[in-house]
């Protein structure tokens, strides 16, 4: 049977990842430690992912972590070339947390990059691999440009950006990324190099926020899940800069899966791609802050902080045209709205 193995198998990505391989009927290998928990306390703990994918039937789990070189290594030789598909979701996902924890950080997400890489370098060679990198890669050099400011969001002047947002060009030096868009940069340039150089067929995304309920979203990562959990169990949001009118664009990770399918049935040797929900799929803080209140009726306090995050956009919506070029079966299939009320019936 046809390997596909899953890094980060417990997180947003990876576990949608996994349950879509697992109905396609591969067999699965989950690499996850639940260190999302110790990056973001109980809200970032993925045990109840755990627990659903191990009652699937070809889903075997390993709990190490992607740093471990010998126990990857040892995996790696124990499934050689049946390994056919490498989905590399595993990180230290947040800008707050890698400006306390550099090393931490940096350890994860460039050594456990390495490791997965090199390994699949020499022992399956011929997998399609996808690498999840970041829009952070890109510092930011998105608020660089001109921008405008309505009622309930900020947008750029430009109008071939606001048009069709941000495409693969954007500048990724003279900015500032934050601890984690750095050693966000150093995975994913090290991806493409191991496509170009050893031909490995590896596609990096540089993704905007995604999102869905199998979300464990922290108020220092996972924008869109993280708002609606506050909103509704806590009933409060606290908005962090920008005065909540900063605008991202919103994926959700089915849609994202879908995408990497795409590239898997016509793979390329390191090719970059920026994803998202493009201008699709995309709101400010307060627009979705406004749908919530509307949508559930209730009463949600809400508090300013005025100091903005290092790195943070302003307006970051991706640019498809390159995706969906190269892959033009790809469709995305949620707008903002049902993602928000998919994640809104998961509280109820």
């Amino acid at each position: 049977m046809s390997v596909v193995l899953i890094t980060g198998s417990h997180g947003l990505v990876g576990s949608e990842s996994c349950f879509f391989f697992l109905k396609k009927g591969y067999e699965v290998i989950g690499i996850d430690n639940n260190i999302r928990k110790r990056f973001f306390g109980n809200d970032g703990n993925t045990n109840w992912i755990k627990k659903r994918l191990n009652k699937i039937k070809n889903y075997k789990h390993y709990n190490f972590d992607i740093r471990d070189e010998p126990k990857l290594k040892k995996l790696f030789h124990k499934y050689n070339k049946n390994i056919s598909i490498i989905i590399h979701a595993a990180a230290q996902p947040s800008h707050d947390y890698a400006k306390d924890n550099i090393y931490l950080d940096f350890e994860i997400n460039t050594k456990g990059s390495l490791n997965i890489f090199d390994n699949a370098h020499k022992f399956c060679p011929r997998a399609k691999i996808i690498h999840l990198s970041t829009n952070k890669v890109y510092g930011d050099n998105p608020n660089k440009f001109s921008f405008v400011e309505s009622k309930t969001r900020i947008e750029p002047v430009n109008k071939k950006i606001k048009k069709n947002g941000f495409d693969e060009n954007l500048n990724v030096d003279n900015s500032v990324h934050s601890f984690f868009g750095i050693s966000k940069i150093y995975s994913d340039m090290l991806a493409q190099e191991y496509g170009k150089i050893y031909g490995l067929k590896i596609g990096i995304f540089r993704a905007g926020c995604l999102t869905g309920p199998n979300h464990s979203g922290a108020s220092l990562h996972g924008f869109l899940s993280y708002l609606i959990k506050s909103c509704m169990v806590n009933r409060q949001y606290n908005i962090i800069g920008f005065k909540g009118k900063q605008v991202r664009d919103n994926l959700h990770s089915f849609d994202l899966i879908n995408a990497f399918w795409e590239f898997i049935k016509k793979p390329k040797k390191g090719e970059v791609y920026n994803i998202g929900g493009g201008k699709y799929s995309n709101c400010s803080i307060l627009e979705a802050l406004n749908y919530i209140k509307t949508k559930t009726k209730n009463k949600i306090e809400i508090t300013f902080n005025n100091s903005n995050r290092i790195g943070d956009h302003i307006w970051y919506i991706s640019d498809l045209t390159k995706f969906k070029k190269d892959y033009p079966k790809w469709t995305i299939s949620y707008k903002t709205k049902s993602i928000i009320n998919e994640i809104i019936d998961k509280y109820k």
